[in-house]
């Protein structure tokens, strides 16, 4: 049976990829779109590549008939999701994609966001949309917390290394890059042509907010407190996301692992021993590829992850998700090849 999707936030950019996912995918059918401030106005007014696929209207949330709806995807500011889940009748799923539920202490929403969680009774209930890992729990859950951009491309390499211990919980550095698309379509200085063209910068630097994932996520491995040192830069490019990984650790060990462990995942490739993955061979995919090279220093290695940070770092990782929520293959959708050049 076709399930019904709404997708609330759609004027943004990680809600126009998930229309141009959810278009093609066998078993959803897109039933609500909506947009606060462009409410009244079709897509394709907003985004002209997508005037051509006969969907409906924006509405405002409010103007949503959730009756009929099967999942939900928020697509929308941090702060908001708190409150709009407890006004979702009960047999809606949800993938939210904000920061809204990554974190599960409260302490550290407010220290990352600045903002007071206002759902610490929903949160237990909630999984965190990273299927490589939470596949199980994704399936059972009601709603589900997509990852960061730039979370994806860090855990999917170390997440395993250091259950595995393969690597040492101390001393890892992260050194990050994102395309402008990662920075969202609303209007802002630092975005604009001339701020990011022919130029490169880091942002963010020793208290970016995707830290607290990082510290979650990464500690909960390990089984100890991981602190890393993490730093995103901007690149100007549109989409695509690089996350250069130094550990201690035996290269030979860390290519063994990763292989073994996604061997059989759809979405992620281990490309072989000294061989470095580019940005250019995921763009428009859910894939991610990730490359290990040993360091000139013994027992040190490098480890490179690359996707798409509208795909597989936010809408390709979220309709992932629901695909798994709603019982549907969990590829539907997703299996379409990198767009190159």
């Amino acid at each position: 049976m076709t399930k019904k999707i709404a997708i609330l936030g759609a004027s943004g950019y990680t809600g126009a990829e998930l229309v141009r996912l959810i278009h093609s995918h066998p078993d959803m059918r897109i039933a609500a779109l909506s947009a606060e401030r462009k409410a009244g106005q079709s897509l394709g007014a907003v985004y002209p590549h997508l005037a051509h696929l006969g969907l409906p209207d924006l509405v405002r949330i409010g103007d949503v008939e959730f009756s009929g709806i099967d999942l939900a995807f928020l697509a929308l500011p941090h702060g908001i999701a708190h409150d709009l889940v407890r006004d979702l009748p009960e047999h809606v799923k949800v993938v939210d994609l904000s920061a809204d539920f990554r974190l599960r202490d409260a302490a550290a929403y407010r220290k990352w966001y600045g903002l007071d969680h206002k759902a610490m009774d929903i949160q237990p209930q909630v999984a965190f949309g990273l299927p490589e890992f939470y596949r199980d729990q994704i399936a059972r859950a009601r709603i589900t917390a997509n990852t960061g951009c730039y979370v994806a491309t860090s855990l999917l390499p170390l997440v395993p290394l250091l259950r595995a211990r393969a690597i040492s919980p101390e001393g890892i550095v992260i050194d990050a890059k994102s395309g402008v698309s990662g920075a969202g379509r609303a209007l802002r200085e630092s975005s604009l042509f001339c701020e990011v063209n022919e130029g490169f910068n880091a942002y963010g630097v020793a208290h970016h907010r995707h830290m607290g994932e990082l510290d979650q996520e990464l500690s909960l491995a390990a089984g100890c407190e991981v602190l890393v040192s993490f730093t995103p830069h901007l690149v100007p490019m549109s989409r695509g996301m690089m996350a250069t990984i130094y550990a201690s650790g035996d290269a030979a060990q860390v290519q063994s692992v990763l292989e073994a462990l996604y061997r059989d995942e759809p979405f992620v490739s281990v490309l072989p021993l000294g061989q470095v993955p580019a940005t250019r061979h995921v763009r428009g995919s859910n894939r991610c590829h990730i490359g290990v090279v040993a360091d000139r220093a013994a027992g040190r290695v490098i480890v490179l992850s690359v996707l798409d940070n509208l795909v597989k770092g936010a809408s390709g990782q979220a309709l992932q998700c629901a695909n798994i929520m709603l019982g549907l293959e969990e590829t539907a959708g997703l299996d379409m090849a990198p767009a190159f050049p």
